[in-house]
């Protein structure tokens, strides 16, 4: 297994909009335990190819307290959403560090193949559903911080980017 590169906001390609599976192969199981491992050491319960520079539409997530319970959605597509919302907050593997309150539907209901290949619905609420929508998000080429307003959003962008400099001074210091 090899933990994958995530992409930062905001990188370009965070923007991509992903394009649907053809193949559920031994080349995208493979992502898909590569995904896993880089989402669990990264201390993640989502992430979506987008985010490791991969633009097809896989997403995997595991929200449980164990760890142990993975779920893998290719090409999903949202088949319900309730009309109840919730706003709570949200962070990003890509964007780290950051956290922000994000409306969104409180429960869904989402069509996708396992990673077997085999069609499948999903019934979610609470976190579940937040993170399938979040991810589902970086499939469109959007990232949460999108949702907020654009004083916050120049804010995290200067922030990230500032950081992402002294990363690479204190990298070029140390060579």
């Amino acid at each position: 297994m090899a933990l994958l590169p995530i992409l930062t906001y905001p990188d370009a390609r965070l923007h991509k909009v992903a394009q649907p599976v053809r193949a559920v192969d031994a080349r995208l199981r493979a992502l898909i335990d590569d995904m896993f491992d880089t989402m669990y050491e990264a201390k993640g319960i989502g992430l979506a190819a987008t985010q490791v520079d991969v633009h097809e539409q896989l997403i995997v997530i595991d929200v449980s307290e164990q760890r142990d319970e993975r779920l893998v959605l290719i090409n999903p597509e949202l088949v319900w959403a309730s009309d109840e919302r919730v706003k709570g907050d949200e962070g990003c593997l890509s964007v780290p560090g950051i956290y922000d309150g994000v409306e969104r539907p409180a429960a869904v209901r989402v069509r996708a193949l396992d990673e077997h290949g085999q069609s499948r619905e999903i019934a979610a609420e609470d976190l579940l559903a937040v993170c399938i929508q979040h991810e589902m998000d970086h499939l469109k080429g959007k990232v949460f911080v999108e949702y907020l307003s654009p004083l916050k959003q120049g804010r995290i962008k200067t922030k990230l980017l500032k950081a992402e400099r002294e990363a690479a001074r204190e990298t070029a210091e140390r060579d």
